[in-house]
């Protein structure tokens, strides 16, 4: 990181008045940054407002991957591009300075000339890391650092995460009985493969939205063999996440749900002959015998995967407990009883976030403590 180098203002340089009026663009910021939560991995998703005497004269928000970023789209929507001059522009990460899928966001507002600009939170990717603040600086902005850090930084959780931990967020899904079990005991499954669902048609509908939000699910072998699921958004609106299938030996059957071909499919497995790969299906390949879970992170990361949801089953759960690599868990309780079956994980290091019903399921909320 470069920002020792940049000589900026923070949040305890301004008046009471000025830093209110600043988090209350940056707030906006964060509000319009939400429009792009699921369309724009692997980038960020960022807010950025323009104001001009205490109006808002442009907003944007990231485009799905590929498209402009916050600040582009944001400068596009004032009409009368010479009040840009006059303006300050509001943004929830630090301006890239480096030319990728587009042109470096920095360079365009120094280019309009825009007078001061206020940031959120820096960028820790190191193609940006103060870069793009330094390159404002140096053009003679004026630059504030920091407004509503905190706030934009729990937006940001899942970029931050990927380029300062060098893996995905990890959010660990699962449904449970009122007497704690995950599943029934085999002898109580149909031969066919089918889900053996305890969460209601609600919850369902709430993790199809999770989904739609997140760039990848994640499940173990044995729950792809009990359960044969398709892993995608049918109950809602939106992108099915890439679906990460562990498989260490090529046991799934290739006619089941996850090998249909709509989805990106990664299959982890530790069989390096790629006479049994199956065509149109990414395969990586890692040793199952140590830390799996890390090697399993460094795939992520090498895809560009900046979350994923991990689905199951138990044994996948525990293991990512473990090793103490997660950093939300969110819990539904059904009122159905097993008595006896596949006993549900027990989280450590947790700290509970929120509890709510939906309709005769409760769902517990957690974070990483």
């Amino acid at each position: 990181m470069e920002t020792e180098l940049i000589t900026m203002q923070t949040p305890s340089d301004l008046t009471k008045s000025d830093l209110h009026t600043d988090e209350k663009y940056m707030s906006r910021c964060i509000e319009l940054a939400k429009n792009g939560l699921g369309t724009t991995f692997p980038n960020p998703m960022v807010g950025c407002v323009i104001v001009l005497d205490g109006k808002i004269i442009g907003e944007g928000f990231t485009s799905p991957y590929g498209g402009s970023h916050a600040e582009v789209n944001a400068i596009r929507s004032v009409q009368d591009k010479s009040l840009l001059k006059q303006s300050v522009l509001y943004v929830s990460l630090e301006p890239c300075s480096h030319f990728g899928k587009t042109p470096p966001c920095a360079d365009l507002i120094v280019e309009h000339g825009i007078p001061r600009v206020v940031i959120g939170t820096l960028d820790p990717n190191e193609k940006v890391a103060g870069k793009g603040a330094k390159k404002l600086q140096e053009a003679g902005g004026k630059l504030t650092i920091g407004v509503l850090e905190g706030a934009c930084k729990q937006h940001h959780k899942r970029f931050l995460t990927f380029h300062q931990k060098k893996r995905p967020y990890i959010i660990l899904k699962w449904a449970e009985t009122a007497d704690g079990f995950l599943a029934p005991e085999q002898k109580q499954r149909t031969k066919e493969p089918r889900p053996f669902w305890i969460s209601n048609i609600h919850s369902r509908q709430l993790v199809h939205q999770w989904r739609s939000e997140e760039q990848a699910i994640l499940i173990g072998t044995r729950t792809v063999l009990q359960d044969n699921p398709k892993l995608d958004v049918r109950l809602w609106e939106g992108r099915s996440p890439i679906r990460i299938v562990l498989d260490k030996n090529l046991d799934i059957p290739k006619d089941y749900k996850v090998f249909d071909g709509s989805v990106e499919t990664i299959v982890v497995t530790q069989i390096s002959d790629s006479r049994k790969y199956q065509k149109g299906i990414a395969y990586e390949v890692i040793d199952f015998s140590k830390d799996r879970e890390l090697q399993l992170c460094e795939v992520l990361h090498r895809n560009q995967i900046l979350s994923v949801i991990v689905e199951g089953g138990a044994k996948t759960h525990a293991a990512f407990i473990a090793q103490d690599l997660w950093d939300e868990a969110r819990v539904f309780t059904g009122r159905s009883h097993f008595g006896k079956g596949t006993r549900a994980p027990e989280l450590a290091h947790e700290k509970k976030l929120s509890s709510r019903k939906i309709d005769t399921d409760i769902l517990n909320w957690y974070l990483h403590d």
